[in-house]
């Protein structure tokens, strides 16, 4: 299994706009939209039509392009204050995953030199095809790492959804398990639903599937009893942003199972690329974590699921503390404990 087999990609540039694999629509049906407008692109991000922190980054990043066209700015001053109302707009569509913002505040830096509006225009799009091409072959060293470190396991947790269809390239998480299957090692996975939205029922179960591997779906609530039968080798999640010491914040259940995991023994990985390191965040305690809307929790396909009037906490994340994680796999390799190795590695690539 190569990440180039994936067809259609979750994220790519046509020409003048932007196209994703809606993901609110799967598993029923696959349908690639097109986002030409700032409107349609800070939408589908906030709506999680396209999800997954590599993945929005890689949208948000062409999304710029996208509002230069639609703007069309006349002179090199209006196109550099149209970079930064545009890096303001889409960097803040949701604020939890830290790639969003990254991409963005990248695509903005690397143009906004450029001296005049067409000139800005072309290095725009240079700069996110860029990151598009990067976390492409950031996913792909992901799993390779992940895959060494983990040469004994063959049979895999996950929680919600890391693959293709969550970054630009084959996963993260994911991408260790595919990267397992193309090196021809037994590999099966067994998902969590990742209430409320399903992710893990509807995104991960339904990419596995379509890749011909082995995949057991299971309820959130049942994880920490199938951790205590001995049957699963590791746990392996995504993150959405990184402290410098290390805490991670995650799709929400993620806490949950790195407790479980530490009480079974099992040894718990996060996945992703240095992009996901926040290094100007020292604890998750100062990550902020994305509330969403409380009908998430209270409706179920359009129908009620409680009764009216019941309030709904619905937090999209949480932080899942360092002392918890046995490993971060990067795209430079897999990182350990002490936690200071930890920053001091990100500050590395991202100097680089």
């Amino acid at each position: 299994m190569h990440e180039g087999e994936f067809s259609p990609p979750t994220v790519a540039w046509a020409g003048d706009a932007v196209e994703i694999i809606d993901q609110t629509l799967l598993p029923g049906t696959l349908r690639v939209v097109r986002l030409d407008t700032v409107d349609r692109v800070v939408d589908a991000i906030r709506r999680l039509a396209v999800r997954g922190a590599p993945a929005i980054g890689g949208a948000g990043a062409l999304g710029m392009v996208v509002g230069l066209d639609e703007q069309r700015p006349a002179s090199t001053d209006e196109a550099r204050a149209a970079l930064a109302r545009l890096a303001d707009r889409i960097g803040g569509a949701r604020p939890t995953a830290v790639n969003l913002r990254w991409a963005v505040d990248r695509v903005r830096a690397a143009a906004s030199g450029e001296r005049t509006a067409e000139a800005i225009r072309e290095q725009a799009l240079a700069e996110a095809l860029r990151i598009v091409d990067e976390d492409r072959e950031a996913c792909r060293r992901i799993g390779e790492h992940g895959r060494a470190e983990l040469s004994g396991a063959t049979t895999i947790l996950t929680h919600c959804n890391t693959g293709r269809l969550a970054t630009l390239g084959w996963g993260t998480a994911l991408g260790v398990v595919y990267a397992k299957a193309a090196a021809g090692e037994p590999v099966r996975v067994y998902a969590c639903e990742a209430r409320p939205l399903l992710q893990g029922a509807r995104l991960t179960a339904w990419e596995l599937l379509q890749a011909g591997i082995d995949v057991t779906l299971i309820a959130d609530s049942a994880a920490a009893s199938l951790l205590h039968t001995g049957r699963i080798d590791a746990v392996i999640l995504g993150a959405d942003r990184i402290a410098a010491n290390g805490d991670t914040a995650n799709k929400v259940g993620t806490f949950s199972l790195a407790l479980a995991a530490k009480h079974a023994g099992v040894r718990f990985y996060t996945a992703a690329p240095t992009s996901t390191f926040d290094l100007a965040t020292p604890s998750g305690d100062a990550i902020e974590i994305e509330l969403r809307s409380a009908d998430e929790v209270l409706t179920f396909q359009g129908q009620p699921s409680a009764p009216p009037g019941v309030a709904a906490w619905n937090p999209a994340f949480d932080v899942t503390p360092h002392d918890l994680i046995t490993g971060w796999i990067t795209e430079l390799g897999v990182l350990h404990p002490p936690f200071v190795e930890v920053e001091r590695a990100a500050r590395a690539a991202t100097r680089d």
